[in-house]
């Protein structure tokens, strides 16, 4: 059965997998942080400011990007960016001094800047009816490139060292491939179809604001966990419990697996009861998971791991799809303030728990990440879904 707004499986499944290609290569990083540790004798504040630097130089720039394509879109961008990540793999393979780390991770962060608002987009576009599932798909890619970080640190980093670092380059021109391809497609779609211009016209601008603000918030502390979970989890489990590297990388994997597969859940559950349930539900649900980690091992720490990332992890294509609910009209600065800036926030985290980790231990760290999880709370104090629908409806009788 035919429908006036299909929802276009095969861009859908190129730019994720396109996105599993990009974050792959932004999941080198923390892969490759305990060769770095070891090679460049780094503290865990020097590590944490790596993570940083990827994170701010990917997050700050993203609304920028959002915001401007959202006034002009530009399709070839998309490979452009793809370019700077390649270059900043190959100079993270060679790196031999801290300075040129950074500068290598900044560029691989800029490529990520420029990939997701514009990847963002030719989701929104191809997505037809179905916001929710189109954004899952997007977004599941990117969950399942960042789930690829512990086996790349088990099984590339740990057996051939740094400089194999070198080999993502080749999953840069893969996706730069793709991206060209993408890209006509999405050139073709600005010819035939005039985007929605920059809304002016919206009802409740406060409201929408403050609603906004509060989401950002919350995807920002879930990015400071998620920071937590990925990057210090298994050197908690190394130093503290002494688990050999390969055992404690699984453990982050089956977190990262979990989250994708509940992001790939999340977008059609939300189309069915809300994105504000789903972001409640996944939040305030992961919490007695969360307090649960850092005390368990061995056989009970796999499911409880899994589950953790499952359901907190669901609601990530859900703020962005909530966002542009709320804002409609800027799917690019939103999907740059919710997948760039909030979740990029991330790295401030990281630095925070690093210099943590320093003073007061790892222990302590993985405690407090515990309790991030109730930031959820907030999420009571957003719009529901049908007052959203009422201000659309407002703004399009205004607009007319």
């Amino acid at each position: 059965m035919s429908t006036a707004n299909p929802t276009l499986y095969r861009i859908l499944f190129s730019i994720s997998i396109v996105h599993l290609l990009n974050d792959s290569l932004q999941a080198v990083i923390p892969a490759v942080l305990p060769i770095l540790k070891s090679n460049l004798a780094l503290s865990y504040f020097q590590l944490g400011l790596i993570l940083f630097v990827i994170n701010m130089t990917a997050s700050v720039l993203q609304p920028f990007i959002g915001y401007f394509t959202d006034r002009k879109p530009r399709p070839y961008m998309l490979p452009l960016g793809m370019l700077f990540s390649g270059i900043g793999m190959l100079g993270i393979a060679f790196s031999t001094h801290y300075a040129f780390v950074l500068c290598s991770v900044a560029l691989v962060g800029i490529g990520s800047a420029i990939f997701h608002p514009e990847g963002s987009r030719v989701a929104h576009l191809a997505s037809g009816d179905r916001k929710g599932l189109a954004q899952s798909i997007y977004q599941v890619g990117g969950n399942g490139g960042q789930a690829l970080a512990p086996l790349m640190t088990a099984y590339v980093f740990v057996q051939f060292g740094q400089g194999s670092a070198a080999w993502f380059t080749i999953a840069a021109a893969l996706a730069i491939v793709v991206l060209i391809y993408v890209s006509r497609w999405y050139k073709g779609t600005q010819k035939k179809q005039k985007l929605r211009p920059e809304a002016t016209g919206l009802t409740h601008k406060n409201r929408r604001y403050i609603a906004l603000g509060l989401l950002v918030l919350i995807v920002t502390v879930r990015s400071w966990l998620h920071a937590g979970y990925q990057s210090f989890y298994p050197l908690y489990l190394i130093d503290v419990h002494h688990i050999p590297i390969y055992d404690a990388q699984i453990y982050t994997f089956l977190f990262l697996l979990a989250g994708a597969i509940g992001t790939m859940a999340g977008g059609p559950l939300a189309d069915r009861f809300g994105q504000r349930t789903m972001l409640l539900l996944s939040m305030l649900g992961a919490f007695p998971l969360t307090m649960l980690v850092p005390h368990v091992q061995g056989l009970w720490a796999y499911p409880i791991v899994f589950l953790d990332g499952l359901i907190l992890l669901s609601s990530f294509s859900v703020a962005v799809v909530y966002a542009q609910q709320i804002m409609p009209g800027r799917i690019g600065t939103v999907s740059g303030l919710i997948v760039g800036f909030a979740f990029g926030m991330g790295g401030i985290g990281a630095s925070v728990l690093g210099r943590l980790a320093d003073l007061q231990g790892l222990p302590f760290v993985m405690s407090l990440c515990s309790y991030l999880p109730l930031i959820g709370l907030l999420a009571f104090f957003l719009p529901k879904d049908t007052t959203l629908a009422a201000w659309e409806k407002k703004s399009l009788e205004t607009a007319v």
